[in-house]
This record gives structure tokens, C-alpha cells and sequence, in this order.
């Protein structure tokens, strides 16, 4: 697959703002948004995550993206997803490209997140902190457009068993509501990304 370059990401810019977005505004639940940050590396476009330290509020321990809760100084939830990533890891917001924004979804924490779908410079002088954010994870969008990459895997959440759907990277389990965002933008890449992976 080609690396994330003017014309792939213009194409992505269009296919998102063609898309009948689903906004979740009329529920009674807190607001939340994220960061998908896509970079190049290598020739290859990649997308940023993160691992959660244990010692955060909500989902210890787990693969997410940079996010978090609407905060009332925010202006909007697009600034709220650039506050947390800076917060989080260091991202500037000047150095961040929107190229989209994804369906809201509710979280089993009973968030309504908006996925705001961005480009930013690589390599990057992160600064991540380290109260929240165990881990930074660089996971080629080849390797995720692999079939074999996704399945229904049993997942021990609490102490109790559960069978979702998840993406594997590594050692990485990719699961819940960063699963199903991430389902979102790789369903709505280019068709020929897909296509010229098999060699």
C-alpha cells in the first residue's frame, strides 16, 4: 500500500465529507472526542495509538486513540480531541491536517465520542505523559486492511469473559469503541488501498 500522500489523503478527505455522518446529539451522555492520527513512516501510512496506563479513570490498560472528555473551555469537540492529544502525547495542534471526521459512537463507559481523522509530520518529537499513556503504538494501515489482522477474540474484562470484535497488532489487542472507529476509517479508505496489498 502507497503512503499517506496528497492525493491519497485528498481522497479521503472527499469520501468522508460525502459520508450521511451519524451525530449523536440528542442523548443525555457526556461528550467525549479523539484523535485518529495518521502519519507516513517508512513509505508506509501508519496510525498512531496509545496504551493506557493503569492509572487512568476509564479503560485501564487498553489500545486507544488520543482523547478524551468535552471540557466546558473547549470551543468545539474538535478542540477538545487536540487539547487531550497535546495533553496526552505532545501533538500540536498546528502540526495536525483534519482530513474527516467519523461517526459519533457510545462507549461502554457511556461516552459519545467524535472521531476526528488527522495527518500530522513524522518523525515527531512527542512528550507523553506518562500518568496517562503507557505506550505509543505505530501499526502500518496494511497491515489492519489484512483480513486475518481482525476477529471475534475473547477478551477477560473485570474478571469476566467476553467475546468481541478486535483488530490483533503484535502483541496488541485492539478492542471496543478504538475497534470500531478504526473499522470505521479503514471501510472508508480507497478501494485500491486494499487492492494493491496483496503481493
Amino acid at each position: 500500500m502507497k503512503g499517506c500522500g496528497k492525493d491519497f489523503i485528498h481522497e479521503i478527505e472527499r469520501i468522508l465529507s460525502k459520508r450521511d455522518r451519524k451525530v449523536m446529539e440528542q442523548l443525555q451522555l457526556p461528550h467525549a472526542a479523539v484523535l485518529v492520527p495518521l502519519f507516513e513512516k517508512e513509505g508506509n501510512c501508519h496510525i498512531l495509538f496509545t496504551k493506557r496506563t493503569d492509572q487512568v479513570k476509564h479503560h485501564k490498560g487498553e489500545i486507544s486513540f488520543p482523547g478524551g472528555v468535552f471540557d466546558q473551555e473547549d470551543v468545539d469537540l474538535k478542540r477538545t480531541a487536540f487539547r487531550e492529544a497535546f495533553e496526552e502525547i505532545g501533538l500540536r495542534e498546528n502540526d495536525v491536517q483534519i482530513i474527516g471526521v467519523l461517526d459519533d459512537i457510545i462507549t461502554i463507559s457511556d461516552f459519545i465520542v467524535t472521531p476526528f481523522v488527522g495527518l500530522f509530520p513524522y518523525p515527531y518529537p512527542f512528550e507523553v505523559s506518562p500518568v496517562e499513556i503507557a505506550e505509543l503504538i505505530e501499526v502500518p494501515v496494511r497491515t489492519l486492511l489484512d483480513e486475518r489482522s481482525s476477529s471475534e477474540m475473547e477478551i477477560i474484562k473485570d474478571g469476566e469473559s467476553r467475546i468481541v470484535f478486535a483488530y490483533q497488532y503484535e502483541k496488541h489487542v485492539i478492542w471496543g469503541a478504538t475497534a470500531r472507529i478504526l473499522k470505521q476509517l479503514l471501510d472508508s479508505l480507497p478501494s485500491q488501498q486494499g487492492a494493491s496489498d496483496k503481493d
